[in-house]
């Protein structure tokens, strides 16, 4: 007899530590405080998260597995991993634990005392849901210079053979990314996103969540996510038939009022394990193939699934535990409480965290050159930014949300992740959205009270670490333009930057 822990995000009927399981096992799963409160999630998520065990779990039971299950609300439970274990072994007569690794580093420490803990055999098994294990990302990670993910993807290409022609990029180049920049247009018509309507088991977690953890961000309404892998199955399919084709070329769009765009929001399942990366992969391939969409969208698609989410996840396990704490550009200033309320003149800002408020999503633009790029220019604290895009989004797991977050958007990580900071102008904003058009700053001014702060507060940001990045080569071009000005605009910049910060921050 042996028995499975099964964790939150490890809802796969595939999972590793299933191989093999049996009627005469004891499967645990528990709805546990320490993964509710410990990052105070999206209502949300929690909702998502809950109702989506609680339905995997009667899946495996209709396979004659004997599932031991255990609510949040439930007297009993410990709301610990350890705990719960703990509290099974001393009713039942096990022989070893098996587990499939965790996702997140806190937790997979957790894992591996364990054994000494309890004093049994635990056996931590792989969890080969993703593509690229931890040894195969060192093996590529060792002696380079930079890790970059172009380079990774190239070899994650050849290895899974995707969208191959003979070992060579099918469409005669590896990334279509400069196709996939367009603005968005006035006539465009927007698909709706896939949704499921509740059930019993959901309106049942709503209740619970609301009653225990009111004082969470977020809205659970409107509630429409899938909770099942037969619903994420359908929502996949959605995303391929009705937003694939449109999803390369207006990837990087912004509208009011359009949170969902053209992206598939398959992440929250795929975080989770409701859908599998490959499956999804050879999905928008075969699109491809059966010319239901052009080729810079489905090596778009592919590119963020195969090359971006396992790059981050390779280089959040090759970095940690000094990846969590890594703050380059000495940034300090705490985050601002807007970023909770949405009280805010910049609209931007504005609109995504209202979206994120009602969604618990925005898509990768909106995280990194709105809420990301502004926490760079701002100065603010790596370590609060990134529990904030922890908290706020359904689909963030440390392993996902850190090196996003402090490599890409924050540049905390001096260039692990990232060439170069991603810092950006208002202009960037007004080119791929249309939030500046309602917004009380003139994104044409650049200094002054009616000024767009973007545009003060990035030319700052160049100034206030010149002696950090004036050599990043990818920026000199920047410092020549901010040595060329005139002393007066530079006194302006910093003034209007400074009344900004500590009017505002």
């Amino acid at each position: 007899m042996t028995l499975i822990y099964i964790m939150w995000d490890q809802l796969s009927h595939s999972l590793s530590a299933l191989n093999q399981a049996t009627s005469n096992d004891t499967i645990i799963m528990s709805e546990l405080k320490s993964d509710a409160v410990n990052v105070k999630h999206h209502k949300k998520k929690l909702v998502f998260l809950f109702s989506a065990m609680r339905k995997f779990s009667k899946e495996l039971e209709k396979k004659g597995l004997n599932v031991q299950y255990t609510k949040l609300t439930d007297k009993k439970n410990t709301h610990t991993i350890e705990g719960e274990i703990k509290r099974h072994l001393k009713h039942n007569t096990h022989k070893a634990i098996v587990i499939t690794e965790a996702s997140e580093y806190h937790n997979q420490q957790v894992l591996l005392s364990l054994e000494k803990a309890l004093n049994i055999e635990v056996v931590i098994r792989k969890d080969d849901r993703f593509l690229c294990t931890h040894e195969r990302f060192s093996q590529w990670a060792k002696d380079r210079k930079q890790l970059r993910m172009e380079y990774f993807y190239r070899d994650m290409r050849k290895q899974y053979d995707v969208l191959m022609a003979e070992n060579e990029p099918l469409g005669g180049q590896w990334n279509f990314d400069k196709d996939n920049r367009s603005p968005p247009k006035k006539s465009l018509l927007v698909p709706a996103p896939f949704k499921t309507k509740p059930d019993a088991i959901i309106d049942e977690v709503k209740d619970m969540i609301e009653n225990q953890l009111f004082d969470h961000f977020g809205e659970i309404e409107p509630f429409f996510f899938a909770t099942t892998r037969k619903g994420a199955v359908s929502a996949l399919a959605h995303f391929i038939d009705n937003r694939l084709a449109d999803f390369g070329t207006y990837q990087d769009a912004m509208l009011e009022n359009e949170p969902w765009m053209y992206h598939s929001h398959i992440s929250f399942y795929l975080n989770c394990g409701l859908l599998l990366p490959l499956e999804c992969i050879e999905a928008a391939e075969e699109a491809l193939y059966q010319k239901k969409a052009p080729i810079n969208a489905v090596e778009g698609f592919i590119r963020q699934i195969l090359g971006w989410r396992e790059f981050i996840r390779g280089i959040y396990w090759l970095k940690m535990p000094q990846y969590e704490t890594q703050n380059f550009l000495n940034a300090s200033t705490p985050l601002p409480e807007f970023f909770w309320t949405a009280n805010t003149d910049l609209n931007c800002i504005k609109q995504v965290i209202l979206e994120t408020k009602e969604n618990a999503y925005a898509h990768h633009i909106q995280r990194l050159m709105v809420i990301g790029n502004f926490a760079l220019i701002a100065g603010l604290d790596p370590k609060e930014v990134n529990e904030w895009f922890w908290v706020v989004y359904a689909d963030a797991y440390q392993w996902v949300e850190l090196p996003n977050v402090s490599g890409m958007a924050l540049f905390a990580d001096g260039g692990v992740l990232g060439s170069k900071p991603y810092a950006s102008s208002g202009a960037y904003i007004n080119k791929m959205s249309n939030y500046c058009k309602s917004c009380r700053f003139n994104v044409k001014e650049k200094v002054g009270e009616n000024a767009c702060p973007f545009n003060y507060l990035y030319w700052d940001f160049l100034e206030r670490n010149r002696n950090t990045l004036s050599s990043n080569p990818r920026l000199g071009f920047m410092y020549r333009m901010l040595d060329n000005m005139d002393v007066g605009n530079k006194k302006r910049i910093a003034q209007s930057a400074n009344n900004f910060l500590q009017s505002t921050l």
